[in-house]
């Protein structure tokens, strides 16, 4: 997979380069804020971009608004962001635009180097991967959470695993269940946080956004 990857941290930066290096994955290039991740990506355009949330100069949210210009400018390109906490609006932004193939992850997740590579193939894959603990800390503040009564814990089980960006096969798989069996758990989930099913709508993305609490 060719990579670039934008992080600030110059410990954090070597340390990921390394890593990525090790697992055969081509860094085409590691910058250090977001305007050189932007010239960098029109240089030579990548498989994936992983990009630190928070970068120079006022460490907000310049590495997630250079994502969003990618995914605006090259949405082939998957993205992969890092964040040291659960900022609400920063998934919202990604889960609301087109959610293939982008990714939000921890920090801390990084030193689990299995997670890190699995989110990293699957958003390279054109899947989403989100991390667990933002699910369950947006989860936590969710308006919705009289419809989200409404589902059973396998339900509900399926809904987390589905926010993480699985598919359906994976989430059998995880849960130790029969790939019928999650399909049934999908539409009972769609009918019960009574989603629409017409043309223009994705009701993944819609139960995700509900599960999130930012429909």
């Amino acid at each position: 997979m060719r990579l670039i990857l934008a992080e600030d941290s110059t410990l954090l930066r070597e340390g990921l380069l390394r890593l990525l290096a090790e697992e055969g994955h081509e860094v085409l290039a590691a910058v250090g804020d977001a305007e050189a991740l932007l010239d960098a990506v029109a240089t030579e355009v990548p498989d994936v971009v992983v990009a630190d949330v928070r970068m120079p100069p006022t460490h907000t949210d310049e590495g997630l608004r250079a994502a969003l210009e990618i995914r605006k400018r090259w949405p082939a390109v998957g993205v992969l962001v890092l964040s040291q906490y659960v900022e609400k609006r920063y998934a919202t932004e990604l889960l609301t635009g087109e959610s293939e193939g982008v990714g939000y992850l921890l920090k801390d997740r990084v030193v689990q180097v299995d997670e890190f590579l699995d989110a990293l193939d699957r958003v390279g894959q054109g899947q989403a991967a989100f991390d667990s603990e933002v699910v369950r800390q947006l989860l936590g503040r969710s308006p919705h959470k009289d419809s989200l009564d409404r589902l059973t814990e396998r339900e509900r089980g399926v809904l987390a695993e589905m926010a993480q960006g699985h598919t359906n096969a994976a989430v059998a798989q995880r849960l130790h269940i029969s790939l019928s069996a999650v399909e049934k758990h999908v539409n009972a989930i769609f009918d019960k946080l009574d989603l629409p099913g017409g043309r223009g709508y994705s009701r993944r993305v819609l139960a995700v956004l509900r599960y999130l609490g930012t429909e």
